[in-house]
């Protein structure tokens, strides 16, 4: 039992990801000075003002940037890649200014299911495609963001929308799938 003990302290302690699943760190969430330098440590980039809460969740770490002033809420689920593991791809990019609701999931690669003969979990993965939201958009609570989209500036993300493809800029999109409704730069914010 105590060789177990410390083989998982030593695999939470280099682990690439931030979770609830780790003691040693997620503590430090809860506490700003210690947030900032977890986070500072783990992710690729973690700009100024940005905040990473508890009960949300890292897998990959060191593929995802997240911007200045940016709040990852309680719930949500980030799954990039690890730096190493695909020579880069599959990385989560949270431009400066975004804003983020709680309990969004973010995903990077997905399961492969095209044999009809073989259980799903031994098909693999697909190659993985990164995900980025660019700069002062909005992404609602409950968001699904799949491999591969790119979610343009100034770009709404209504709450419950599952985004399966790119989203231009300055545009309000909602359902799943995700699709534009309005164009926010000539109609303005008004609903």
């Amino acid at each position: 039992m105590l060789r177990e003990i410390i083989q998982r302290i030593k695999y939470w302690r280099q682990e690439d990801r931030i979770s609830p699943e780790n003691p040693l760190g997620h503590w430090r969430l809860y506490f700003r000075s210690s947030m900032i330098k977890l986070c500072q440590k783990k992710f690729k980039h973690f700009g100024a003002g940005a905040e990473f809460r508890p009960h949300a969740y890292a897998s990959g770490c060191s593929n995802i940037s997240i911007g200045a002033r940016v709040v990852v809420r309680p719930n949500s689920i980030f799954f990039a890649n690890s730096f190493d593991e695909y020579n880069g791809k599959g990385s989560i990019t949270i431009e400066d200014d975004v804003l983020l609701g709680p309990s969004i999931q973010i995903f990077t690669n997905k399961h492969i299911f095209s044999n009809p003969n073989l259980s799903i979990i031994d098909q693999g993965m697909e190659e993985p495609k990164d995900v980025v939201i660019k700069k002062g958009s909005w992404v609602g609570a409950g968001v699904i963001i799949v491999p591969g989209v790119t979610i343009g500036n100034n770009t709404v993300i209504g709450a419950g929308s599952v985004v399966t493809k790119d989203i231009p800029d300055h545009t309000l999109a909602v359902g799943a799938p995700a699709r534009v409704i309005r164009d926010l730069k000539n109609s303005g914010n008004q609903m």
